[in-house]
């Protein structure tokens, strides 16, 4: 089955990550690499490693990056993964044990989030389908991130990917203020029908940051992490607070604030960040 599988990574400016991402994948034939022109030495590190391959694209969008990256796979299968992403030995024995012929198309994994290195005991972040067949998949949009759609039945894996982003919290902050400018777009302009219960809590400004603090430190049991949990929870709510200001700012002062074409956001954002959409819960963004 290994044989069959490419993984296929978005990289921007990732040296802080890449090296331990590709340090578990050299098990593959092949790693398809789309790069949004990296300034540090994300490409040095990834072509250390000789599957890999890669192909470089300005950043639009990031279902449009996704896409692209899937038309340069030419195995059956695709692991998507994102540059922070660290696969276990347990999740790579078990890739390699998967039936060959079975009827399923699409493989979710769930995640462990990493603050500096140590697995915390919750996190906001659903599972995702990270193992697919090429051939029956594609990337839609969904505010800042994007979907994947597969044709066909899904499964779920046993073991956990470990999401440990060692970037600093400048990078951080920087994204995720230009996130939330495309966040707010999809939350305003859905019908609140037709938005998850997380996007609905979001769209009353208050709730949301008190919401996801309680969740990260009670429901998720952050608080027994220590300094750690704490350190995710107050990431986590500062992203919701950040969220609510851009709300406040569009729709009460729009016609003060300066505004930036859908565009030129979506230009200033090359960090990949690659969530799945959870009905229940404000999800990690």
């Amino acid at each position: 089955m290994l044989e069959q599988i490419t993984p296929l990574i978005l990289t921007f400016n990732e040296a802080p990550n890449i090296d331990r991402t590709l340090a578990k994948l050299t098990w593959a034939r092949q790693i398809v690499v789309i790069d949004s022109y990296s300034t540090d030495e994300t490409l040095d590190m990834v072509k250390s490693y000789p599957q890999t391959q890669v192909f470089q694209r300005q950043f639009d969008t990031h279902h449009n990056q996704w896409n692209y990256g899937l038309s340069q796979v030419t195995t059956e299968w695709v692991l998507s993964l994102d540059a922070d992403y660290f696969l276990t030995d347990a999740l790579i024995a078990e890739l390699a044990s998967l039936p060959t012929d079975s009827p399923i198309d699409g493989y979710f994994a769930r995640f462990k989030y990493c603050v500096f290195g140590k697995p915390l005991r919750g996190t906001l972040l659903p599972p995702r389908q990270v193992l697919f067949r090429r051939e029956k998949s594609i990337y839609l949009d969904d505010g800042h991130t994007q979907l994947l759609q597969i044709r066909g039945e899904s499964g779920m894996l046993n073991s956990y990917i470990y999401h440990d982003d060692r970037k600093p919290l400048s990078r951080w902050l920087w994204a995720q203020d230009r996130y939330m400018l495309i966040e707010n777009k999809k939350i305003l302009e859905t019908s609140p029908g037709e938005l998850s219960l997380g996007d609905r809590i979001r769209r009353q400004k208050i709730l949301a940051p008190f919401v996801i603090l309680f969740y990260c430190l009670i429901f998720n049991q952050g608080i027994l992490d220590g300094w750690y949990g704490w350190y995710y929870a107050l990431q986590r709510t500062l992203a919701e607070i950040l969220l609510s200001i851009r709300l406040i700012e569009m729709e009460k002062f729009a016609s003060q604030v300066p505004t930036m074409s859908d565009r030129s956001v979506s230009n200033r954002i090359a960090a990949p960040s690659t969530q799945s959409v959870n009905p229940s819960v404000l999800v990690e963004k």
